[in-house]
């Protein structure tokens, strides 16, 4: 009786493992679209001097690579008429400038020209407020079992203040980002927060907090909403087009995907106790 029975759980088995195909669904592929990733961050402590821009293209669901682009003329022009070259490093769609000079509430217009089309943004760099001080509290969460991480800083009373906060956590591949504006802590003292439920001692954060506009916190704001801020990063592609501020003036219709965003950014890393 037992021969027989293992005989049929047997053949069961073969005849589910000959039902599973891979199916791969036929979909459409649009016209490939530049994506500028242009994201200028002045750390804190630094001169602010070298930055990058990178330039690829978007590519169908099941390609394993992302097309970069060479060959483009990337600028930035300061307020000021100052340009700012990025030079391509050879083949690779990095476009990196050794001698940018960032300025507190100063305006910036990127300027991308590629395969004839020509692409601009403005945006206006962004102060932050320094983390003051990073605390831990070992009962946090719903459960009040696990481990937060907060770090604090003096928001400026003077001004609508709005904020992008990175979490980069060792014990995780992705990235947590969220944003928020000071309207309900506005001249206080305020904190970010991690996001990471399974934080445990011995395990490293690195903390960022970027000053950003009132245009890019609402961008933002709708990617996080769409990627989730507890699934990973908001610069993974999207399940809906998200436009950023990047014009073309060439033909208004063929825009590109990406943000240029100009801000102050304070780093700190800290180790789980």
């Amino acid at each position: 009786m037992k021969k027989i029975q293992l005989f049929f759980v047997i053949l069961i088995a073969i005849l589910l493992n000959s039902c599973e195909d891979v199916i791969k669904v036929n979909l459409n592929t649009a016209p490939p679209k530049l994506v500028i990733e242009a994201a200028i961050n002045w750390q804190k402590g630094t001169l602010g001097n070298d930055q990058t821009i990178k330039l690829t293209t978007t590519t169908d669901y099941y390609s394993n690579t992302i097309p970069t682009v060479s060959g483009a003329t990337v600028f930035i022009t300061n307020s000021s008429n100052t340009i700012f070259n990025f030079v391509e490093k050879p083949k690779t769609g990095q476009y990196i400038c050794g001698n940018f000079i960032p300025v507190k509430n100063q305006t910036y217009v990127l300027t991308v020209i590629s395969n004839g089309q020509t692409y601009t943004a403005t945006e206006t760099l962004k102060s932050v407020a320094p983390i003051t001080k990073i605390v831990q509290n070992d009962q946090g969460g719903l459960t009040g079992n696990n481990i937060e991480i907060k770090a604090f800083f003096n928001d400026p009373a003077s001004e609508d203040n709005f904020y992008l906060f990175k979490y980069v956590y060792s014990n995780q591949v992705k990235s947590n980002y969220y944003v928020d504006k000071d309207t309900f802590f506005q001249g206080n003292e305020f904190f970010s927060l991690s996001r990471n439920k399974d934080l445990k001692s011995g395990d490293k954060v690195e903390i960022s907090h970027y000053g950003i506009s009132e245009a890019y916190f609402n961008y933002m704001s709708i990617l996080v909403s769409i990627a989730g801020s507890n699934n990973g990063s908001p610069f993974q592609s999207p399940p809906a087009t998200v436009r950023g501020n990047i014009i073309n003036n060439t033909n208004f219709d063929n825009y590109a995907l990406g943000y240029f965003s100009v801000s102050e950014v304070d780093t700190q890393n800290y180790v789980v106790q």
